[in-house]
């Protein structure tokens, strides 16, 4: 079971990632392509995470993947606002 929900999630954070980065191409509007890229890191947390063995020590090292999508969109949101206050 746990397996299909990861796929599921993978998934529907590649769709996610398909849909921003087709609003940019509409807008082009940056905010778009950091999360773009913030759920294609999840994309690959998920892969990850469904694919390495439960017994594997290591497994923490996936999360970095989402750590980094975190940081995608705090930084997005950061230059989004920025570039608002300037004109």
């Amino acid at each position: 079971m746990r397996q299909f929900v990861w796929g599921v999630l993978t998934t529907e954070s590649a769709l996610a990632a398909l849909f921003f980065l087709r609003f940019w191409r509409l807008s082009g509007d940056r905010l778009f392509v950091y999360f773009a890229l913030a759920f294609a890191a999840m994309t690959i947390n998920w892969i990850g995470l469904s694919v390495m063995d439960p017994a594997f020590d290591s497994g923490h090292y996936m999360y970095v993947f989402r750590l980094l999508a975190f940081v995608l969109i705090i930084a997005g949101i950061v230059d989004k606002n920025r570039r608002s206050q300037r004109g």
